[in-house]
């Protein structure tokens, strides 16, 4: 059964996210910080809530969390831990309840965290502040039952190899609660299957498959063989990326994402698999809705 994946926001649907900059809340006395930051919190519970009754109203079985669902969480000014919150166990509850909603209709969630996590980094600095994200989206992972918390290698810093065993050493030294969700994601740029399929393998972390970034980034294998390396990797459901580009496969920069998806950018030997595709299409949940019916219809015409 193929699984359609709708990320972190809706296009049309009135169901919304907050956010805030540190720089907002630095007007602010520390407990009036703290009662803003509830209150957004909160609020985006209750819209994840809203986000998860929607997707099973309109058979979208896997949901992308924001990866600031929590805001400034982990800011080294502004951060804070749940206990510090008003209310903080009316907001855990109400996670918790977005948990027991999504076992009981089988919708899958996962998250992506910002590009600033990076395990790669010859920075210690940096691979501690990514840890301490990842530990946090991990927290948020438990309540709401996400299986997947997903990365990129990051970048090369001249030396892929080393930068590949840094990222190893960062992978060792994650929490159980961490690694047990964590994923590796192929960019357009740096890293393409081949290069992490060995880290992946090694270290029993599964591998999503961009097929996008792929065919940016080719390693010489072709989506079929990649499809079935890939799938290796997981002990539970696969979970693919999908996107179409802007400007066409030969505009040049064929990277940034159209509103929609083509059909034709589906791949075949996805369809008979049991896998999550996400939906990485600017359009959201409409661009989900007419990929499904694009397929239903090519189907036919093949039929």
């Amino acid at each position: 059964m193929l699984r359609f994946g709708l990320c972190c926001i809706f296009r049309k649907e009135p169901i919304k996210f907050r956010r805030t900059t540190a720089k907002y809340l630095q007007a602010f006395h520390r407990n009036q910080q703290l009662k803003y930051l509830a209150e957004i919190c909160l609020h985006n519970a209750h819209s994840l809530n809203k986000a998860l009754r929607y997707c099973r109203d309109h058979d979208i079985k896997d949901f992308r969390i924001n990866s600031q669902i929590l805001p400034l969480k982990t800011h080294p000014d502004m951060g804070y831990s749940m206990e510090e919150l008003p209310f903080h166990d009316q907001i855990i509850q109400t996670f918790k309840d977005c948990g027991r909603f999504c076992r009981k209709h089988d919708i899958r969630t996962t998250f992506h965290p910002d590009q600033f996590i990076l395990l790669s980094s010859p920075s210690s600095e940096v691979i501690q502040r990514s840890v301490a994200d990842l530990i946090y989206q991990a927290e948020v992972a438990g309540w709401v039952n996400a299986d997947v918390i997903n990365i990129h290698g990051g970048g090369a810093y001249g030396n892929k190899r080393e930068s590949l065993r840094r990222l190893r050493k960062g992978i060792e030294q994650l929490p159980e609660a961490v690694r047990s969700r964590l994923t590796l994601e192929n960019d357009d740029r740096v890293y393409a299957p081949k290069d992490l399929l060995p880290v992946c393998r090694d270290m029993g972390i599964p591998l999503v498959y961009d097929v996008h970034h792929h065919r940016c980034l080719s390693d010489g294998s072709s989506v079929e063989a990649t499809t079935e390396m890939v799938v290796g990797t997981w002990s539970r459901e696969p979970l693919f990326h999908l996107s179409s580009p802007r400007d066409g496969w030969d505009s040049g920069k064929p990277g940034s994402h159209h509103d929609y998806i083509d059909a034709d950018d589906f791949p075949g030997c996805w369809t008979n698999l049991d896998i999550t595709v996400e939906v990485e299409a600017k359009a959201k949940e409409l661009a989900v809705f007419k990929l499904k019916q694009d397929l239903i219809d090519r189907a036919k015409r093949i039929n």
